[in-house]
């Protein structure tokens, strides 16, 4: 039982942790694919800004989505 326990814990400490997406960077990326990876950042600019809302706001994990959903869409309206 204690090597089970010892070796659950080596497995444990020994994983990556895991980490969010990173911002694509366009001059990081062949010519033929930088509009692509222009329009990526934005679009993953526009997800940062409104997940900063929701944590501002206090919104409830329950009604994250829908607030997400909700700001992505007005931001979209705006452009």
């Amino acid at each position: 039982m204690k090597s089970f326990i010892v070796i659950a814990a080596i497995t444990l400490l020994a994983s990556a942790p895991v980490r969010s997406q990173a911002l694509v960077d366009p001059s990081k990326v062949a010519p033929e694919y930088r509009e692509a990876a222009e329009k990526r950042r934005a679009e993953q600019l526009r997800q940062r800004e409104c997940a900063l809302k929701a944590d501002l706001e206090k919104v409830l994990p329950r009604d994250r989505t829908a607030f997400l959903n909700q700001c992505l869409d007005t931001l979209a309206a705006k452009q």
